[in-house]
């Protein structure tokens, strides 16, 4: 009987010790998501009813291709009266540049002379009525209003003088320059009009699938609202929520097994981004052991073999221990 019982001791023994040995292995960090795409939202560029929609949801277009297109009235009357104050600009800008005609020169000549011709005949009377005052023949009022009339007509003849002047030394710097900012102000508003009337086109910027189209023909968005959602990239990537127990041991890099579920071949990835900052509850509301529910959100980049793969699929992902 001696010989059975060591037997039996020998078997409890490796039995013992194979489940030690499964009790220490590791199972591979892991956490779970879904499955999605980098998403692109083209807003509504102005508040107008949509009278076109070229695309549906679940199709796919390459860059460039038509996907709808708003209603371009009151856009283009917009874009017309900008162009036409740009022009009003310009043209005064050149009116500036360009200086006083030679007629207008001739009349403030014109005016100075007859100026000048009025002064001298004020001149000449105030000088007449002088001698006559003081040997009291005419009244003192009447020689004290030939004397203001004579400094009237001279200072008309100094504004006269003046206002040729200006003419000729032609437009000041100063007011060119005011000139050309209200130009560029101008063909800045008329640039602005033509981008939101070419936006009223909508185009895929992007080769990729129509994910969401929420309006239809005849509804009217307002600015910024989305009206057409694509999924565009080469391939997917699983959005996962990393556990705070497994968070030191991902990085970016990092190697990973993408499981989807109802398939048992795993897709390869890579870590493309991880945020430092915890999902969920704050790191300053746990204490102890409550720590480990915090989440970390990362994503893992597929390779190009999954672009067929629909987005949405819950997933699984194991991530390698070392980075590669």
């Amino acid at each position: 009987m001696m010989p059975v019982a060591k037997s039996g001791t020998r078997v409890l023994v490796l039995v013992a010790a194979i489940a030690l040995l499964v009790a220490c292995r590791q199972d591979p960090a892991q956490a779970l998501g879904t499955l999605e795409y980098d998403r692109i939202t083209l807003p509504a560029p102005a508040a107008e009813r949509i009278v076109r929609i070229d695309v549906r949801e679940g199709q796919r277009v390459a860059a460039g291709a038509p996907l709808m297109q708003l209603e371009r009235t009151r856009t283009q009357s917009q874009l017309a009266a900008a162009q036409a104050q740009a022009r009003q600009s310009r043209e005064a800008l050149q009116e500036l540049e360009a200086g006083p005609r030679s007629e207008a020169i001739a009349q403030a000549r014109a005016n100075l002379s007859a100026a000048q011709a009025q002064a001298a005949d004020a001149q000449a009377y105030y000088a007449r009525l002088q001698p006559l005052g003081r040997q009291k023949l005419v009244a003192a009022s009447d020689v004290d209003r030939a004397r203001a009339a004579a400094g009237n007509a001279q200072a008309q003849v100094r504004a006269a003088q003046a206002a040729l002047l200006e003419l000729e030394r032609g437009t000041r710097s100063e007011q060119i320059a005011q000139g050309e900012s209200a130009l560029a102000a101008a063909e800045a508003q008329a640039a602005t009009q033509a981008v939101t009337l070419q936006k009223l086109d909508l185009v895929a910027p992007r080769a990729g699938l129509v994910d969401s189209v929420p309006y239809k023909v005849g509804d009217q968005a307002p600015v910024g609202a989305p009206l057409v959602v694509m999924l565009v990239g080469d391939a997917p990537f699983a959005r996962v929520y990393v556990p705070e127990p497994i968070r030191a041991d991902v990085r970016v890099g990092q190697s990973a097994r993408v499981y989807l579920h109802g398939r048992d071949e795993a897709l390869p990835g890579r870590v493309r981004m991880i945020r430092s900052e915890p999902t969920f509850t704050p790191y300053y509301a746990l204490i102890g052991k409550d720590a480990a529910r915090l989440s970390y959100l990362a994503e893992v980049q597929l390779e190009k073999d999954a672009a067929e793969l629909p987005a949405g699929l819950p997933l699984r992902v194991e991530f390698d221990a070392e980075a590669q």
